[in-house]
């Protein structure tokens, strides 16, 4: 034995308003789409026919809300079909609503109206057959009857008409009629007016209008971003994709814009408003544009408020970036200035896509200037000039050792800015010939110059007692000599090093069993930052021979201090105690000297 399952029309509501739609005035939306579907439906037999919309506000009427199509209409037994069967879509098929010519769904797109009325209306009539009156309820209740001639619609059409419920009012006033009319339905082919007020504005901003030169649709387009987005863009892209019927514009923001921002787009499907905000329609490295396209092909999710995550959308997503990718190169081949400009503004996109794509890559090579510690150079100049193209991975290496590797006369990229790094280490993906070096803080210790055999020997007293003082910061002591002269000390710390260090530090604030897992990773490592004391500084040559051991320690801790400061390094509470201890020892120490 089978059953048919009962629904409540009350639930059924209830799902729609707090789940499927994100608010009730998506209820316009449906109303306008029902209405084009029923013009389109006719103009498949009458190609001439001049379809119109009217919506009227109870402001206008005096009573409910009404909106009127001049489209093909219903016979009683569509009716029947279409309003009163709920999920039901082979009928809709045979009676010729299922093309995908068509916006939305007769039936669930009037059960939207229930968001705002508990009681909705409809009078149709299709060419020379009777008018259908439908009246649908609320409880889940309707209504259908064949009216008497004296009271049939002139021509054919169908008129829906709403009594808003009580607290539901604000959706049928004038003003938000008409704005969420415009905003729907402002690029629709056929007219729609609210009141006697067009607001389908004729020109969509992908299309051309005839006789019109480049510059004016470019104005056109300046100013539509300015009126829709708020701002004036850098300049406009048009664009296609032909498997989705897809045709739009992107518009290329003018000021910088963060990877992690929401990226979102206005989507039309069929020219009709699906959302302001669609998001997924670019690739995730594109988020220096705002887009507005129309497409006929995509498939909206159940709320047509957004797009269903398919084969297409990622074929449109692909296509839409090659698309933006082909007009930074044509950038690169034919207007300099303009590329140098948006690289300014937009350097973090054209990065992220250099990382995957090898012609952005080309082109971050050529055009982007980088900092190296010869001053700001494109790669391609820092390859032509130096040949080897050494880096430090990360901004806190690049501080350590620009001023040492300057003064040692070692060009050094800072590719510590994010994707840099990544980049570089593609280089050799364009060029094989390319020689690429990582120079890490350890990596430079190795670069400087060791002391005479016999100078080193005399040091030894002073350097294992600078090693006993300052093992309490964690650093391993060592001198050399190096440019410039004017630098005392150095302080050093890798990547790899930093690492093992905070996990150290990891372990002093977490319970044992977190301490345990730290350790972990940290087993049997002793990697140390190094303290570089620089012998041709006359201050480091001084302190080596000092021989009383609390002025050594004050000025040793002195040294430590600075070298942090010069490195950008955090300071530790035991560095703040250190910092404190020896500018304060050393001064008192000078005033005493000064009193005598």
């Amino acid at each position: 034995m089978s059953f048919t399952f009962q629904v409540d029309l009350r639930g059924i509501v209830d799902l729609l308003s707090h789940h499927l739609y994100a608010s009730p005035r998506v209820y316009v939306r449906e109303l306008m789409q029902n209405a084009v579907d029923a013009i389109t439906a006719l103009r498949t037999h009458h190609p001439e026919h001049a379809g119109a919309v009217a919506i009227e506000t109870p402001a206008h009427t005096g009573g409910p809300l009404r909106v009127t199509d001049n489209g093909i209409g219903l016979t009683e037994a569509q009716v029947h079909e279409l309003l009163a069967t709920i999920g039901r879509s082979s009928k809709r098929d045979d009676l010729g609503f299922a093309r995908h010519e068509f916006l939305g769904q007769f039936g669930i797109g009037l059960l939207s109206c229930f968001l705002v009325a508990d009681r909705i209306q409809v009078h149709s009539r299709c060419g020379d057959a009777p008018t259908v009156e439908w009246i649908g309820s609320s409880d889940g209740s309707y209504q259908v009857r064949v009216l008497p001639e004296e009271e049939w619609l002139p021509t054919a059409g169908t008129v829906v008409t709403l009594d808003p419920r009580h607290g539901a009012q604000e959706w049928v006033e004038a003003d938000t009629v008409r704005e969420l009319a415009g905003l729907y339905g402002s690029m629709l082919p056929i007219p729609v007016t609210v009141d006697g007020e067009l607001v389908t504005i004729g020109l969509p901003p992908w299309e051309t209008a005839e006789g019109e030169s480049p510059l004016a649709r470019r104005a056109r387009l300046l100013s539509y971003a300015e009126d829709v987005f708020g701002f004036t863009p850098f300049d406009v892209i048009d664009l296609s994709v032909a498997e989705a019927g897809l045709r739009g514009v992107a518009f290329v923001l003018p000021m910088q814009s963060s990877p992690a921002s929401r990226a979102a787009h206005r989507v039309y499907l069929k020219q009709m408003l699906l959302s302001e905000g669609i998001e997924g329609l670019l690739p995730e490295w594109a988020f220096f544009v705002r887009c507005v396209v129309d497409t006929t092909e995509l498939r909206p999710t159940a709320s047509r408020e957004a797009l269903y995550d398919d084969g297409l959308l990622e074929q449109v997503r692909d296509g839409l970036g090659d698309q933006l990718r082909g007009w930074i190169a044509r950038l690169g081949a034919m207007d300099e200035r303009k590329l140098s400009a948006f690289l300014r503004i937009h350097h973090l996109g054209v990065k992220a896509l250099a990382v995957h794509d090898d012609d952005m890559l080309r082109l971050v090579e050529q055009w982007w200037p980088f900092e190296t510690t010869v001053g700001p150079m494109t790669l391609a100049e820092f390859r032509a000039t130096h040949g080897v193209i050494r880096y430090a991975a990360s901004l806190d290496e690049f501080r350590q050792i620009v001023a040492v590797a300057s003064a040692q006369g070692i060009p050094v990229v800072n590719a510590g800015y994010v994707y840099d790094a990544e980049l570089v280490s593609r280089l050799p993906d364009l060029d094989k010939e390319t020689i690429i070096e990582p120079l890490g803080a350890g990596d430079l210790a190795t670069q400087l110059e060791e002391l005479e055999p016999a100078t080193e020997l005399s040091l030894r007293p002073f350097l294992s007692l600078a090693q006993r003082t300052l093992d309490r910061f964690g650093v391993e002591v060592l001198v050399r000599a190096f440019d410039p002269s004017g630098l005392p000390a150095l302080y050093l710390l890798d990547s790899d090093t930093a690492f093992h260090l905070d996990m150290e530090r990891g372990k002093e604030n977490v319970d044992d069993v977190w301490a345990s897992i730290l350790g972990s990773f940290t087993a049997g490592k002793t990697e140390r930052p190094q303290l570089v004391l620089n012998f041709r500084n006359p201050l480091v040559r001084q302190a080596a021979g000092i021989a009383e051991p609390e002025l050594l320690t004050l000025a040793l801790e002195g040294l430590y201090i600075q070298a942090l400061l010069l490195g950008h390094q955090p300071m530790r509470p035991a560095d703040t105690a250190a910092m404190n201890q020896s500018f304060l020892g050393l001064l008192a120490r000078a005033m005493r000297n000064g009193s005598v």
